[in-house]
């Protein structure tokens, strides 16, 4: 059997390109590359996670051997730290916790719940479009969709009248393809980027405010299979099950430190935060820490803050502005996402085309593996850019993207006032986050996540929504099928259990 993400021989090649990337010394790191390849070893790193052949056992405590020379590498950055009051310390004064937020007092605003509904639906709908793209690169995926017809991308993928030469070239995820298509889809299928959210709104119920990293591991391993956890969370839960203490779960021989894995855990800490980004990003923060360092833990605690604007804010605007609110400003993550944020108003704007914004994407970011957080998070930032909508001319009303005195009337709320929701492409932004070829099903999930709060359920096309049927598969314990209204409901109390 051959194990991704997992054997040693195979994250050596990617602990090289961590190490890089994250500035190490460039002569040490030669020097332990040298060593690897003249026992044999690749500096290549596996797309896939394993390799194709097995190492020999001599191949592989060498492998041991290089990744404990390598651990010693890791650089120290002021500008990037990993512990929460350095983070909070690094933040603008406007957006510096307070004694409270950094205790997790209660969030000051409840959101709608036609909100709170369009972000579990759109963060389904986004992660469903990606699910059969997975693993399939930029121009794979424009292929499959002009060979049906459907390039642009104008709704869920479809197998039917594809060439057998096209499937030959680009394989459909093999999971994926019998749940996520557009002919098949009966319900939201299986996946972690769905079941991390059910995992955090179970913890939250539970623990509210006081919940630890140890919270989170003793949840892991009493409810997620480790064969449903991949690249930073598989190596975590390896180190889980070695007595490995926090934070040596997230460093050791584990590569995948700043991969995109702790972004899709958090959209619950910023539902349960609504207007509120900074103790969203503390919740994040302390959930990150499990399995990832550095960016990976500032893409957690981004996409908590997004997710706790999204139920409250009037534009994509006052989010992405939120969620950079959260960053420390020096981080490699900050430029990444400032930088998607430009080339996607410009795309709002009309400057440039989705062609030409992917194109400086991959340009600036295309050298990073298609799960890294620093590339998935520019794309993401893109998306949402692109998905607003300019304000309206003086004396006249925005452009509705939905109604949400609609859901307001449906739920029986009579505390929200009626009013219109911003002014969003909702489409648009999912599509050109799986058009991209990177993590199509979590870049689609997050920024469909976000969109759908901003419009809220009614504000998303039902072309989009009627397939899932308000039911969304788990591998998690209990219940195989969840209700997405249910698992709305429940989120919508949470803000009331997150004072002490």
């Amino acid at each position: 059997m051959r194990l991704t993400w997992a054997q040693p021989e195979d994250l050596v090649a990617h602990e090289l390109v961590a190490l890089r990337e994250q500035g190490a010394d460039e002569s040490a790191l030669a020097a332990a590359a040298d060593r690897w390849q003249a026992g044999g070893g690749s500096v290549l790193p596996e797309r896939a996670g394993a390799s194709a052949n097995p190492a020999s056992p001599q191949l592989r405590a060498l492998a041991r051997e290089v990744l404990a020379e390598l651990a010693a590498l890791q650089p120290v950055s002021a500008g990037e730290p990993d512990e929460w009051s350095a983070i909070a310390a690094l933040l603008p004064a406007k957006s510096r916790p307070a004694t409270a937020e950094l205790t997790g007092a209660a969030s000051p605003h409840l959101a709608e719940i036609g909100r709170v509904r369009g972000a579990w639906w759109g963060r389904s709908v986004g992660c469903l479009l990606g699910k059969p793209v997975e693993k399939i690169p930029r121009e794979g995926i424009e292929e499959i969709a002009r060979a049906t017809g459907t390039w642009p991308i104008t709704g869920y993928f479809t197998a039917v009248g594809l060439p057998e030469e096209t499937v030959a070239r680009w394989p459909w995820n093999r999971r994926s393809a019998p749940t996520s298509l557009r002919e098949n889809i009966n319900g939201m299928p299986e996946d972690d980027d769905l079941n991390f959210p059910l995992l955090a709104l179970d913890l939250l119920e539970v623990h509210g405010a006081d919940l630890t990293t140890a919270d989170v591991a003793q949840s892991w391993l009493a409810n997620l299979p480790a064969g449903r956890v991949f690249t930073a969370e598989r190596a975590a839960y390896r180190n889980l099950l070695e007595a490995r203490p926090v934070p040596e779960t997230a460093t050791h021989q584990n590569p995948f430190r700043e991969w995109i894995g702790a972004l899709i855990r958090t959209d619950v800490y910023g539902w349960a935060h609504p207007g509120n980004p900074i103790a969203a990003a503390e919740l994040a923060w302390r959930d990150a820490r499990l399995s990832h360092t550095r960016n990976g833990l500032y893409g957690a605690m981004w996409a908590a803050a997004l997710c706790s604007s999204a139920l409250v804010a009037r534009s994509v605007d006052e989010v992405l502005d939120a969620g950079e609110s959260v960053l420390p400003p020096d981080s490699r993550l900050a430029a990444a996402v400032q930088d998607g944020r430009r080339i996607g108003l410009a795309l709002r704007a009309g400057s440039v085309t989705e062609a030409e914004a992917l194109d400086h994407l991959h340009a600036g970011y295309g050298h990073l593996h298609w799960v890294h957080t620093l590339n998935n998070a520019a794309l993401i930032a893109c998306a949402l850019a692109a998905a607003g909508q300019p304000p309206a001319p003086a004396g006249q009303p925005p452009t509705p993207a939905g109604d949400l005195s609609v859901a307001r009337t449906r739920s029986g709320d009579e505390n929200v006032t009626h009013r219109e929701a911003p002014p969003v492409d909702f489409g648009r932004g999912i599509r050109l986050a799986v058009a991209a070829g990177w993590d199509t099903d979590s870049a689609g999930a997050t920024v469909g996540s976000v969109l759908g709060a901003l419009v809220g359920q009614d504000g998303i096309d039902p072309a989009w929504t009627a397939p899932l049927h308000d039911r969304l598969a788990t591998s998690l314990p209990g219940a195989p099928e969840r209700s997405l209204t249910e698992l709305a409901d429940r989120t919508r109390a949470l803000p009331g259990r997150m004072g002490r």
